[in-house]
């Protein structure tokens, strides 16, 4: 049988440390590196963070707008990076943010869960805000495949509260409802689900909800977004074992040399590692 996603994710930070680097292309980035803003830019920045990563961090995170604003040349630059990833040991959380019903999320699964896919990825962001069951056909092409969901539910931008801080007509708002219905998914499930939410790491005190999932939560807003480290076992308690930081400029930005990325990511791996232990 597939090992699950939530089997390699525990063994990835366990062994690499819990850190997961997003891979952000924008045109900002792009030219802060000395690189065009077009395929060709894209590409060499793809590749050399893959070089300098993949073999050293847990996580890799491609943000897929930033290649898919370039067409067909993008995504397939998108593919090469996935395959290469995956190749030298990182597991590949696709950053798509996927959500529809029916045959068309059926669909949107097919493109990143199916092995056969160009795409394939050991995870998938999703969009919950249709209904979670809408989610179902990612649910079980995962399960299928041995990959894994990381679901939105208390995201980091303001704008997220007025639907995730929603209060339904049992008294739970929305957020505590999808992680109420991700630790379902994960009930059992050994050493760790694979159906995990995206928590903010600069939402401060989260101790009003139970984020005891059995699964992981991808923390973004470690580094530019003014969450550190040190933060983690404040924000997540008793769960922080199970929190995958995301850092995207903060080791981007030591680019394009190779040497300082690895540097970069070395010390936040190391910082991380340090403060959920201490947690």
């Amino acid at each position: 049988m597939t090992e699950s996603f939530g089997a390699r994710l525990r063994h990835s930070m366990d062994e690499r440390g819990p850190l997961c680097v997003g891979i952000d292309p924008h045109a900002s980035l792009l030219a802060e590196w000395g690189l065009n803003d077009d395929v060709a830019g894209l590409e060499r920045f793809s590749r050399t963070v893959v070089e300098a990563m993949a073999d050293r961090v847990a996580v890799l995170k491609p943000q897929s707008a930033f290649f898919e604003r370039f067409g067909s040349r993008g995504v397939a630059v998108l593919e090469r990076s996935v395959m290469e990833a995956r190749a030298a040991g990182a597991l590949v959380v696709m950053d798509a943010k996927r959500g529809d019903i029916g045959s068309t999320m059926a669909a949107y699964a097919e493109s990143f869960l199916h092995k056969d896919s160009p795409l394939f990825s050991d995870a998938l962001t999703v969009s919950p805000y249709l209904g979670y069951g809408s989610l179902s056909p990612a649910v079980a092409l995962a399960r299928e495949s041995g990959s894994g969901l990381f679901v939105l539910a208390l995201t980091s931008n303001p704008e997220g509260g007025e639907v995730q801080h929603a209060i339904r007509a049992d008294g739970r708002n929305v957020g505590a409802t999808m992680l109420a219905h991700l630790a379902a998914e994960n009930e059992g499930d050994e050493p760790l689900g694979s159906f995990g939410a995206v928590v903010g790491a600069t939402l401060g005190d989260l101790s009003t909800y139970d984020l005891s999932i059995n699964g992981p939560l991808l923390a973004p807003g470690i580094g530019a977004q003014g969450a550190t480290p040190a933060d983690l076992p404040r924000v997540f308690g008793a769960a922080v074992r199970n929190v995958v930081p995301n850092v995207s400029r903060g080791v981007l930005r030591h680019g394009p040399d190779v040497v300082a990325l690895r540097e970069a990511a070395s010390r936040f791996a190391d910082e991380i590692t340090g403060a959920v232990s201490g947690g």
